[in-house]
């Protein structure tokens, strides 16, 4: 960004992007509220909200300090597959490649081994992410930083290609491996900060028909986590991707192969009080046009909220007897909060202003589940 444009910037808060029809402000917000770092930072870095801007610099710091302190105590090795051929047997002989290169002849052998090394994926992973954050961060000197110790990680080992997502998951953390666990969610934040730009400026906004189950999925984590940290501490306990099941009475013996199953998106559940709300979030309009009229409920999605909340009352449970459910949607043109209630249940269908800023957007989060800013404090 120019120093122009900075400045604008700095005078004024930036415009809504929109994806699709859908207003956003800025997806730094919502990348921080779904990341496992936003929980690291608890309460003691809410001021972020203020100045979504800040965030690429803070993750960019996290990652820096926590690379540097581990390059203090040693990178964690790991165990990685290896082939070579060699004057000795290591680990198995290749039967098929000795043979067929005729090594023994030579007194070589191939073998197949693995090898203790600091060249693991996960350290790969988070050397490739201070590559790439380096280019986003707004501090020359940060920038710097993470170039500084991209190289560091190099020339102690760590070379070779970004691993997949999909191969950095499959690297499992022990409990020994705490540090390392803060090291990698940080770069997993800074891959996400760092996604292709399409818009100048500060407005990470993707492509609508390229990102759209990316981006309804992090709306989806995004409430989820905001909840998780601001209500957690007050009593709140906060489930996401929860299973319900169903309260079967009798079933056949081929039903449980076509029985469809249940997942809620967030239930929030409070002991003292006996509430419990559940939450469907929709990252689209929260109306579509009606048979015989201009604007009405999607009943599919009214449907699954009633199937949540009938499904899993039990008297034994009063919190189930009567939880209410929301359906919570990005606005679109104009903010909804309305509600109804069916058979003892509240379901209430309400939208939430992503256009505007951080602060209003934490205020709206908490009012359509009855709560003040106070609830987080």
């Amino acid at each position: 960004m120019t120093p122009a444009a900075s400045t604008a910037s700095s005078e004024s808060p930036p415009e809504s992007g929109h994806i699709g029809r859908i207003p956003v402000r800025n997806l730094w917000l919502l990348m921080l509220y779904a990341s496992d770092l936003f929980r690291e930072l608890g309460q003691g870095k809410i001021a972020l909200e203020e100045n979504p801007e800040d965030i690429p610099d803070l993750v960019a710091e996290i990652l820096a300090r926590l690379v540097e302190r581990r390059l203090m105590r040693n990178l964690s090795f790991g165990y990685q597959p290896q082939k070579a051929v060699l004057s000795r047997v290591k680990g198995r002989i290749d039967l098929l490649d000795t043979e067929r290169h005729q090594l023994l002849s030579r007194g070589l052998v191939a073998c197949r081994f693995e090898d203790l090394t600091v060249n693991t994926p996960r350290n790969r992973f988070v050397r490739a992410a201070l590559a790439t954050v380096a280019s986003v961060v707004s501090r020359s000197d940060l920038a710097h930083r993470c170039r500084t110790l991209a190289t560091c990680l190099r020339q102690t080992g760590v070379t070779g290609e970004r691993p997949t997502r999909s191969e950095v998951s499959a690297d499992q953390l022990g409990r020994h491996d705490s540090n390392d666990q803060k090291m990698v969610t940080a770069a997993r934040l800074a891959f996400d900060l760092a996604l292709p730009t399409e818009t100048s400026g500060t407005q990470l906004l993707p492509l609508p028909d390229r990102e759209i189950t990316w981006i309804r999925h992090l709306y989806e984590k995004a409430v989820a986590g905001f909840y998780d940290t601001v209500l957690s501490g007050s009593g709140w306990r906060v489930e996401a991707g929860k299973p319900l099941a169903w309260l079967i009475e009798h079933r056949t013996p081929g039903i449980d192969k076509i029985l469809p199953s249940m997942r809620t998106d967030i239930i929030l559940d409070h002991h003292e009080t006996g509430r419990r709300i559940i939450i469907d979030t929709k990252f689209t309009s929260i109306v579509t046009r009606g048979w015989y009229r201009e604007e009405s409920l999607r009943s599919a999605y009214l449907y699954q909220i009633y199937a949540y909340l009938r499904s899993q009352e039990n008297n034994s449970t009063a919190s189930t007897i009567h939880s209410s459910g929301l359906l919570l949607h990005p606005s679109i043109h104009k903010m909804v909060n309305e509600s109804v209630v069916i058979q003892g249940h509240e379901i209430r269908f309400a939208t939430i202003d992503l256009g505007t800023t951080a602060c209003e957007i934490r205020r709206q989060l908490l009012e359509v589940v009855g709560l003040s800013d106070k609830a987080g404090d």
